[in-house]
């Protein structure tokens, strides 16, 4: 999955059930992926992806005390941007390197925080390139999510903002290790999704595959998570489970795996019972909500090291 700090999750037109809403009130922050030369006063520039993934790490920072300024994507929600005074937002296209890290300047701020996500679609359809984006790309031997990404971070960097790692002040819904639900299926086959998943990101296919026992049912590539997991419908058998990884190299500064209520939802579709993510490595957004809502549909949700 290709996601600004996190995975690209692409929706399909089907009616969608209504989901419980994640709980964005926090009153503290506490984080272990903060630099130890990181002082609150420095501030953090805020690049926002759709999804209430950016929503959430506004509000701990904000929270926190800490001065933050949004630079959002055309994707980005309206809930967000409205959160900003109009000296502290801007909107971009994709395309406008040179506009984002101008204002990145602009903003003072020491660092940046890359969230939310962005459809592929948007990688290679309607943007606005500008000079910065140019060059930037013709630097590129291969264009894709993760290449483009990691440029544009390296990009901003050089301006002398650093990236922190797009974990910071997510600890909480960080998955943990071992079984997270009440419900306890034995992961049957999991080990071997383990090794088939690990495998496929290492080749940069996917992050995510579904098992069952020792068959490889399916394998996520460009058309996201949420298909791969619908498309397991047509087979009948059980158990499945859902194996979803992160690559050796994980860029973290803009790419980290995440599930949340929609995945839920796509897996009950599917007819898939489990759910094995990399502890420390996931992110379970909103996690409390997120494995009430697995209890409810009697998804078992384990965590693997």
């Amino acid at each position: 999955m290709c996601p600004i700090g996190s995975l690209i999750s692409l929706f399909t037109r089907r009616k969608r059930t209504a989901l419980p809403r994640a709980d964005l009130n926090v009153s503290s922050v506490q984080t272990r992926f903060l630099p130890d030369n990181f002082s609150p006063t420095d501030g953090i520039s805020l690049l926002a992806g759709r999804g209430d993934y950016p929503l959430l790490c506004a509000s701990r920072m904000q929270a926190a005390g800490i001065p933050v300024s949004l630079v959002a994507s055309e994707d980005a929600s309206d809930e967000l941007y409205k959160r900003f005074p109009a000296h502290r937002r801007i909107r971009y296209n994709a395309g406008q390197v040179g506009k984002i890290l101008q204002r990145l300047k602009e903003n003072g701020h020491r660092w940046a925080l890359m969230v939310g996500q962005v459809a592929p679609k948007r990688l290679f359809h309607g943007l606005k390139f500008d000079w910065a984006a140019i060059r930037m790309l013709s630097r590129l031997r291969r264009r894709n999510a993760e290449t483009i990404f990691g440029a544009l971070a390296d990009s901003i960097e050089k301006c002398g903002v650093k990236i922190l790692d797009a974990r910071t002040f997510m600890d909480e819904d960080l998955a943990a290790e071992g079984f997270m639900t009440r419900r306890h299926r034995p992961p049957v086959g999991v080990e071997h999704g383990i090794e088939v998943a690990r495998a496929v990101a290492t080749l940069d296919i996917g992050q995510g595959v579904v098992v069952h026992r020792g068959t490889v049912l399916a394998v996520e590539g460009f058309d996201g998570t949420d298909k791969m997991l619908a498309r397991c419908k047509e087979f009948k058998t059980k158990p499945k489970w859902f194996i979803k990884t992160s690559k050796p190299n994980q860029d973290f500064r803009f790419d980290v795996p995440v599930v949340g209520l929609r995945t839920l939802e796509s897996m009950r579709e599917g007819g898939i019972s489990g759910i094995a993510v990399e502890s420390g490595r996931t992110l379970l957004f909103a996690q409390k909500t997120f494995l009430e809502h697995a209890d409810r549909l009697g998804i078992t949700v384990y965590g693997y090291e």
